[in-house]
């Protein structure tokens, strides 16, 4: 699955051809990185839109992403009442890229863990694939100052997922993405039941059952500088248990099962 990508791919000026892209990003308590991120992103891509969903961050990030919106109508904000899981927020930005009838979702970490100079390799893939994750574990990847248990973490989840869902890619587990649009309006999104973490391997899993084509170019993850990781030891266990819950399903034919319902409009995550 690894795509090897050129620096610099064909668009205006240098610039990568993007589409109709939406650049989306969750957060919390990331006031000081966001008023670095969007122009960093608008820089590499000047005609990507930038959707910002804040789960009401108490150091004033979603006001920032207000005043960024009032000047530029390249970026959006959605506003909801409190933390609700990075799953149930990465599921409203798709909502909106459907809705809006945007061609790619590009999703990155506004803490710049996922650096954005990676971005044009993320969109040379989408000529041949339609996802394309910025993958840690394939030659030229890597990750810069990682705690130990944090790399053991990643290592063995992406070992799980390949051994109970079959997904045949290196980093399953990375946020660092892009996705075509119309290949999530296939997925069944209905059907997904991660809230927080796991949401990473599960999206994918749904991509794949639709007949998504996925490649990976690597990227460098750079843990962030500045703020508080929100990974908990709480979280990820309930991460892992939730992919555990899946594969079982998968083995005994529930999921087959479910996915011949049909849909529930707007896919909408299960409990």
């Amino acid at each position: 699955m690894q795509e090897g990508t050129s620096p610099h791919p064909a668009g205006s000026e240098g610039q990568p051809s993007a589409g109709r892209l939406l650049v989306t990003a969750a957060t919390y308590n990331e006031r000081d990185n966001l008023v670095r991120l969007i122009p960093e992103i608008h820089a590499i891509v000047p005609t990507a839109h930038i959707l910002i969903i804040d789960d009401n961050s108490p150091d004033g990030t979603g006001r920032i992403a207000d005043e960024f919106a009032a000047k530029d109508a390249r970026v959006h904000v959605l506003h909801r009442p409190g933390k609700m899981g990075l799953g149930t927020a990465l599921l409203a930005a798709m909502r909106y890229a459907m809705d809006h009838d945007y061609e790619l979702m590009l999703n990155l970490d506004a803490d710049f863990s996922h650096p954005t100079r990676f971005i044009p390799q993320l969109l040379a893939g989408m000529d041949r694939h339609d996802v394309m994750i910025g993958s840690r574990y394939i030659p030229g990847g890597g990750s810069v100052d990682w705690p130990l248990s944090r790399r053991f973490m990643s290592r063995s989840v992406n070992m799980l997922v390949r051994l109970l869902l079959r997904v045949p890619v290196h980093d399953a587990s990375g946020g660092y993405r892009c996705y075509r649009v119309a290949r999530l309006r296939q997925a069944r999104l209905d059907l997904v039941r991660s809230r927080g973490y796991s949401f990473q391997q599960e999206v994918l899993y749904r991509c794949l059952q639709a007949g998504a084509s996925v490649g990976e170019t690597p990227i460098v993850f750079e843990n962030r500088k500045h703020g508080k990781s929100k990974v908990s030891l709480k979280e990820s266990l309930r991460s892992v248990s939730m992919l555990v819950r899946l594969g079982v399903r998968k083995m005994v034919g529930l999921d087959k099962a479910e996915r011949a319902q049909p849909a529930r409009p707007h896919g909408g995550a299960r409990g």
